[in-house]
């Protein structure tokens, strides 16, 4: 019996590795000050968010779709395939797992299962294509989400934001916070906790040294077994630094592996805010 793959705009998966390896998308939405709502990817772009994103004035707010769309989405999945697996973003970040939970509970189909990833943008994007290559190799669904599990407890994500202006905007930090961060240009380092909730590890002057840091953290974090991993670089509109990022990984852990390198959608763009620049394996 065939499987279907499926996880939501917050992947940030490119268009190409979709395709390449069959993933659907469910779009989350995104509302901007002025009353305008958008689906995620499907009717906003990343780039034209960036654009959108720096005119408001408030933080746009991020939503999760409704039970019924999901169920449509199953449902076709299950008309497709026969099974279907949901690879969601993070429960410590949306409610969108817990939505796609009470989804399937309503759907009452046990060919339906729901994975929280308890990682976002590319961090969910590698656990789908690692799902979808599972399943391609004729694994059970539930062998599948027993592996996903044991990739899940060894996952890391780190990034750094180069503006605190979202963070201000978000009420996580009081302006005058923002300014004198701004000021002296610090650069927070972010990782995801067991909970899958981002938390400042580190603060670093200037965006050169945020980003040669947050090299040097990974290969801490992830000992030998980087050259055996998926690496995925996102970023809010700063494919420049994500490139350099890259190079820099490449060179510092002698790796030939590709690393994906994409642009952060709206759902999490939000708040890493223009220069965010993540980095999941």
């Amino acid at each position: 019996m065939a499987l279907r793959i499926i996880t939501d705009t917050s992947c940030d998966l490119p268009d190409r590795e979709l395709e390449k390896h069959s993933i659907e998308m469910i779009p989350l939405k995104v509302t901007f000050d002025n009353g305008e709502t958008f689906l995620d990817r499907f009717e906003l772009a990343p780039a034209n968010f960036v654009k959108k994103m720096k005119l408001s004035k408030i933080l746009p707010k991020t939503s999760t779709p409704d039970p019924h769309t999901f169920i449509e989405y199953f449902e076709k999945g299950l008309k497709d395939a026969g099974e279907v697996l949901f690879v969601s973003l993070s429960s410590g970040l949306s409610s969108t797992y817990q939505t796609a939970q009470l989804a399937c509970n309503m759907l009452g189909s046990e060919k339906v299962k729901i994975f929280d990833t308890l990682t976002a943008s590319l961090g969910t994007g590698i656990m789908a294509i690692k799902a979808a290559n599972m399943a391609a190799q004729g694994l059970s669904l539930d062998a599948i989400i027993e592996r996903l599990m044991r990739i899940r407890s060894n996952r890391e994500v780190i990034f750094t934001l180069d503006t605190l202006e979202n963070v201000v905007k978000g009420g996580r930090l009081s302006r005058i916070e923002g300014l004198a961060g701004t000021l002296l240009h610090i650069k927070p380092i972010l990782r995801g906790n067991e909970r899958g909730v981002p938390e400042v590890i580190e603060k670093v002057k200037g965006r050169k040294n945020a980003i040669h840091r947050l090299v040097s953290l990974l290969g801490g974090l992830t000992g030998n077994s980087l050259k055996d991993r998926l690496i995925g670089i996102s970023h809010v509109n700063c494919e420049e630094d994500a490139i350099y990022l890259s190079n820099q990984i490449k060179k510092d852990y002698n790796l030939t592996n590709e690393i994906l390198i994409s642009e952060m959608s709206a759902t999490i763009g939000t708040y890493a805010g223009e220069g965010g620049l993540m980095i999941n394996v």
